[in-house]
């Protein structure tokens, strides 16, 4: 009889759990569906507010005139370039300042004083006024290492990455020392193969980060043609897209687009990049964090 309750409630729990994380799941893909449609619709559909999730009118215009968009091109590509820099700057430091960072105080004598010199920034910031005076006396105003530098130590994955690397057994760093191996051999060759999973994570963190930051580029940046994807998209969605002088091809736009589908196709373009790296590093996300967060 308890057996039977015990499959009973095993069964009740299995379709609350599974109908919330339906519910939740379609919460987060149904407004990605109804900006993809939105951008597919026809100006009348979209103006009409008759768009939920399929296309009403279909056409390809919107995509076709972000292709002939060099200022949507060229910001595309600054986000790419500064997702490449940014993610590779972040993970170089993180790992160089984690690996001294979760070595006993008898191999790094200065640790606890260092630990403290990266946690304490993670909880009081300097604020945007100074933050901004020192880009500015460091002359990176208007400059594409603005968008990087000033997030180039991220206080929170290093501190993840130190708990990852202090769970890795000491007799690997043992065995290598006794062999001859110098702290830069010992973390090149043990700390990061082993170390899959959470440079995955963090990388995931990075790579989100930079892709959908858009202040820093609003604040640092003064010239439009430099500003990153989503510093342009977040000045497109307020003033309007096809406002100005009237030109013909302009006017032949205005016959299938309003602003409303220029604009969804842009949003949409922006997800692919990041629609089609998180598959390939969901695998390493849970392991990466939980492995880093205890150790034995």
């Amino acid at each position: 009889m308890m057996v039977k309750n015990r499959n009973r409630s095993a069964i009740v729990f299995n379709v609350i759990n599974y109908t919330f994380l339906a519910i939740l799941a379609l919460s987060c893909i149904l407004p990605v569906v109804h900006v993809l449609a939105l951008s597919l619709s026809d100006k009348a559909a979209c103006s009409a507010n008759q768009v939920k999730f399929l296309p009403v009118g279909f056409h390809l215009r919107a995509y076709e005139k972000i292709i002939k968009n060099a200022d949507f091109l060229r910001s595309f590509w600054i986000a790419v370039l500064r997702v490449i820099i940014g993610t590779t700057l972040n993970m170089v430091i993180i790992c160089l300042t984690a690996y001294p960072l979760s070595r006993e105080v008898k191999d790094f004598r200065w640790r606890n004083l260092f630990a403290w010199f990266v946690f304490i920034p993670m909880l009081i910031t300097g604020g945007l006024i100074p933050t901004y005076l020192q880009v500015r006396n460091l002359g990176l105003i208007n400059s594409f290492w603005s968008l990087i530098l000033p997030t180039a130590v991220p206080m929170f994955s290093v501190i993840i990455m130190m708990n990852f690397f202090r769970g890795i057994s000491n007799s690997l760093v043992e065995a290598a020392q006794i062999e001859g191996a110098g702290h830069m051999t010992i973390l090149l060759k043990i700390f990061i193969p082993v170390s899959t999973s959470a440079m995955a994570t963090l990388s995931l963190f990075a790579i989100v980060g930079h892709w959908n930051e858009w202040f820093q580029g609003l604040i640092y940046i003064n010239d439009n043609a430099k500003w990153p994807l989503q510093t342009y998209l977040r000045q497109i969605l307020l003033p309007s897209a096809l406002e100005g002088s009237l030109t013909k091809d302009k006017i032949q736009d205005l016959k299938y687009l309003s602003n409303v589908n220029f604009k969804s196709a842009q949003i949409f373009v922006s997800m692919i990049p990041i629609l089609l790296i998180y598959p390939f590093l969901q695998k390493y996300f849970v392991t990466g964090l939980t492995l880093g967060s205890v150790k034995e």
